[in-house]
């Protein structure tokens, strides 16, 4: 099987909306893609992959594609028996199983799976595994947590890397002039709690509007005082 890390140092080959991107005798239709009389298409200005027997495309803004060991930050929709559905910000939910929900032996007769997780609650996970639209969540990592309090802030994912900037300086500029605590999932969402939340959420959304902008660190600099 081929693996997606091959893609790096290669010419992505980009599509446009409506543009015939392959037949179903040879592949079948992922997401970002719709067919008509035996042929496929693009639905998006984006990234083709193809994979096995799929081809996909991948939007080049506004849409998070799940992606192995990618830490996203995830709400609660639904407790099943064995594990949660979560809503990672993606045209597909993620599952958080029990067993990478919680390091410990749980006897489902006594206990209640809301002990654990309960709808609403915002989490920062990982995304364990990615196979369509079965994405595993994990909570293994020493940073996965469950976040209390604060708020969420959605920002569109390829923007994630500038909020972050160099080495952390852009967020951690953010929060110490804020006296926030700032947690940022690849998928575009923003976990923000602390002092000064309303003036960390301006700055936050001045980052993903100006993002192209040259002395966009001085600025934001200046806005936070």
């Amino acid at each position: 099987m081929e693996d997606d890390n091959n893609d790096e140092g290669k010419v992505r080959e980009i599509t446009i909306p409506g543009e015939l991107i392959g037949s179903e005798k040879t592949f079948k239709g992922g997401y970002g893609t719709y067919t008509e009389n035996g042929k496929v298409f693009s639905k998006f200005v984006g990234i083709l992959r193809k994979k096995n027997d799929y081809v996909s495309v991948i939007p080049l803004s506004g849409v998070y594609i799940p992606q192995i060991n990618d830490d996203v930050i995830g709400i609660v929709i639904d407790v099943q028996k064995f594990g949660w559905t979560v809503d990672i910000n993606s045209p597909w939910e993620g599952f958080l199983s029990l067993s990478e929900g919680v390091d410990e032996y749980v006897d489902l007769k006594k206990v209640r799976m809301t002990k654990y997780f309960d709808l609403g609650d915002i989490i920062y996970t990982q995304v364990l595994s990615s196979r369509g639209s079965d994405v595993q969540l994990s909570m293994e990592s020493p940073i996965s947590r469950k976040l209390r309090g604060g708020t969420i802030v959605k920002i569109t994912p390829n923007k994630v890397p500038r909020l972050i900037g160099k080495k952390g300086s852009m967020v951690n500029m953010i929060k110490d002039k804020t006296g926030t605590n700032i947690r940022i999932g690849q998928n575009g969402l923003v976990w923000v709690s602390g002092d000064d939340i309303s003036k960390a959420v301006k700055a936050i959304k001045m980052v993903e509007e100006k993002s192209h902008v040259y002395g966009l660190t001085e600025e934001v600099a200046e806005f936070l005082g």
